[in-house]
């Protein structure tokens, strides 16, 4: 999990360094015909911008967040969780590194985003790793052999017997 988080928070951190060392007085870079722009904002909300008054709220989830995800991570006993964990906590912590440190004032900062792709709005890796722990939570949390036939949907209280 640790190892997971690491590398997050570096690729996260190095990346958010180079978009703001090399974007600050540049314009937005389309890559692969548009599917991909590089430009540089900057976000005191939540995702999507929501609540940018609120910048502090956020900053105390994002440490609520990280204190559990430590505490727990000590009754782990699944890869698969370790993982989710780990990305939970490695996106957590690079937006919460910028809130710290960031201007306009210390635990007030504003979020480096730096990836647009069209019709969403712009992101980070912390951001797309946060996301990506989402979905691998929700995949360990329902069992496979439900989802491959349905049950799930059918009948939540059924259980599952060999063919």
């Amino acid at each position: 999990m640790v190892g997971v988080a690491v590398f997050v928070i570096a690729a996260d951190v190095i990346s958010k360094s180079i978009v703001v060392a090399k974007m600050a007085d540049h314009p937005p870079i389309r890559l692969l015909g548009g599917l991909l722009t590089i430009t540089l904002t900057r976000n005191g909300g939540a995702a999507f911008s929501i609540g940018t008054s609120m910048t502090i709220v956020f900053t105390a989830i994002a440490l609520g967040v990280i204190v559990y995800i430590l505490r727990a991570a000590r009754n782990l006993r699944s890869i698969g969780w370790a993982v989710a964990l780990g990305l939970l906590l490695g996106g957590a912590t690079g937006n919460l590194i910028d809130r710290i440190f960031r201007a306009p004032a210390p635990f007030q900062g504003h979020v480096v985003d730096w990836i647009e792709l069209p019709h969403w709005p712009v992101f980070n890796l912390a951001d797309s790793s946060i996301c990506c722990a989402g979905v691998l939570v929700v995949l360990l949390a329902v069992p496979p052999a439900a989802v491959l036939t349905g049950l799930m949907l059918r009948d939540p209280g059924a259980r599952l017997e060999a063919p």
